[in-house]
């Protein structure tokens, strides 16, 4: 609950903010929804690749966009975005079940436009950096051990080392994420936007354990989504 007051109190003072700024003349004010597709890509504590699949998460926010030359803008923005992965692992005929893990962050993109004019609106493409705090997540296990069932939800905890001592029913994850968008999409005369956008993670997601040889294991966030938006 405290972790969701603070998510909407910064809400709050950045559009109070850029609400301030929005009667400057040609920066306008957008609030953007959509659908993403999130995996966790890299290799286990073997070296082996991971074997993950898609999951289906969701992103809304609000931006703004500031122009800086004739077609080209900077638009920063913040938004609640959800990722992770799943898995499903099969040992045998003894051993079966799907892990899937929830990780939901605040995020602030920068994203440079380019968008020259086509039809009565306006095509959209861009790229950008981002960079992302955890803020929750969860991770269910549902399965089999033969004819025994079981079902078990993980808290995931966000820290940048895991020591002797921790508590060991929990899933621990670095809690800063960064990395690159890419956009396309088109924006029609009234405002109305639909875009296509792919993410890919940079900064290792593993902390660092201590006693443990982690050097050939990495997880990274990527993933891509379509989403809707409006311009004021």
């Amino acid at each position: 609950m405290k972790t969701q007051t603070k998510i909407a109190t910064l809400v709050t003072v950045l559009v109070i903010g850029l609400s301030s700024v929005v009667s400057a003349q040609g920066i306008s004010f957008g609030i953007r929804a959509g659908v993403n597709m999130q995996n966790i890509n890299g290799k286990d504590m073997g070296g082996d690749k991971l074997t993950n699949k898609l999951i289906p998460g969701f992103n809304a926010g609000i931006n703004v966009e500031i122009p800086v030359a004739p077609e080209f803008y900077v638009q920063p923005g913040l938004l609640f975005s959800t990722k992770g992965a799943q898995t499903s692992e099969v040992n045998g005929s003894l051993i079966e079940g799907t892990s899937k893990l929830h990780l939901s962050y605040v995020e602030l993109p920068i994203n440079f436009l380019f968008k020259p004019a086509l039809g009565s609106g306006h095509m959209v493409l861009g790229f950008g950096p981002y960079v992302a705090y955890g803020v929750g997540g969860k991770f269910n296990i549902d399965g089999k051990l033969g004819p025994i069932s079981y079902n078990q939800d993980l808290d995931v905890v966000y820290q940048n080392k895991v020591v002797v001592g921790d508590a060991v029913d929990k899933v621990y994850v670095r809690p800063f994420d960064a990395g690159a968008n890419f956009i396309i999409g088109y924006e029609t005369g009234m405002g109305l936007s639909a875009q296509l956008n792919a993410q890919l993670g940079l900064l290792e997601m593993i902390p660092d354990y201590e006693g443990l040889d982690m050097k050939k294991a990495t997880q990274k966030n990527t993933g891509f989504g379509i989403s809707l938006g409006y311009r004021f």
